[in-house]
């Protein structure tokens, strides 16, 4: 193999550097949406309209960290024209990029239906959002620790862990069913709870694909869609 000239030996230092500083950028990202779903979480337990006015007009924030984190990724293909290992780093983390600019979107969805429920008819919030919720942050969580230590296997198991919500979010929809036929004057704010809980499953689903790109960045292998791999199918 021929060894590294001078000139090459410093672009690949560079790169490794612009590596880095966009990894950090990507965990800041994903720390301030890991907040926004905590918040989103009190925001429903207490209906507490402030709390969730505060994540829906975060959003733009969100959106805009995504798209100068998009461009850093564009700017290190186009300067360094990254190979191998490195160049699934990168289109790893422009793709999870995308997802948790999504789970920002997501959080704001919530909020929304959260200020709608509140000024509606009371309504018994399902007791297992608390699970559905505490589920979905945990994956969100475990999925940037993934990608911290490069870990397929803390990966594989977040990936796994979405069963677990999908369960949650069928059961919730099923006690808001109940409630409708009970309380049929209640239905408008009911079935934006069962938007909420459609919405946290999605989360999930954000924070699976993140996972999925981990286990690309780590392996080479684009398990997307391999649901069996994952106990789905």
């Amino acid at each position: 193999m021929r060894p590294e000239s001078g000139n090459e030996g410093k672009m690949k230092t560079h790169m490794q550097r612009e590596i880095d500083n966009l990894k950090r950028q990507l965990l800041s990202l994903g720390a301030d949406i890991e907040e926004r779903i905590n918040d989103t979480y009190n925001a429903l337990t207490n209906m507490d309209v402030a709390i969730a006015v505060k994540v829906k007009n975060n959003d733009d924030y969100i959106d805009q960290r995504e798209v100068e984190i998009e461009e850093e990724c564009l700017k290190i293909l186009a300067l360094y024209q990254p190979v191998a290992s490195d160049l699934r780093i990168v289109i790893g983390m422009l793709k999870m990029n995308n997802d948790l600019e999504r789970i920002g979107d997501l959080a704001a969805n919530i909020a929304e239906y959260v200020m709608i429920v509140a000024r509606d008819e009371p309504v018994t919030i399902p007791a297992k959002f608390n699970d559905i919720f505490s589920e979905a942050r945990k994956m969100v969580r475990h999925c940037l620790d993934a990608l911290v230590n490069l870990d397929p296997i803390l990966a594989d198991k977040v990936c796994s862990n979405d069963d677990i919500v999908d369960r949650l979010n069928v059961e919730i929809i099923d006690e808001i069913r109940d409630q409708m036929q009970s309380a049929p004057q209640k239905i408008r704010p009911l079935l934006y709870l069962i938007s909420i809980s459609r919405s946290i499953e999605r989360i999930a689903d954000n924070a699976t694909n993140i996972a999925e790109d981990v286990v690309y960045m780590t392996q080479g292998e684009i398990v997307r869609h391999h649901l069996k791999d994952h106990g789905q199918g």
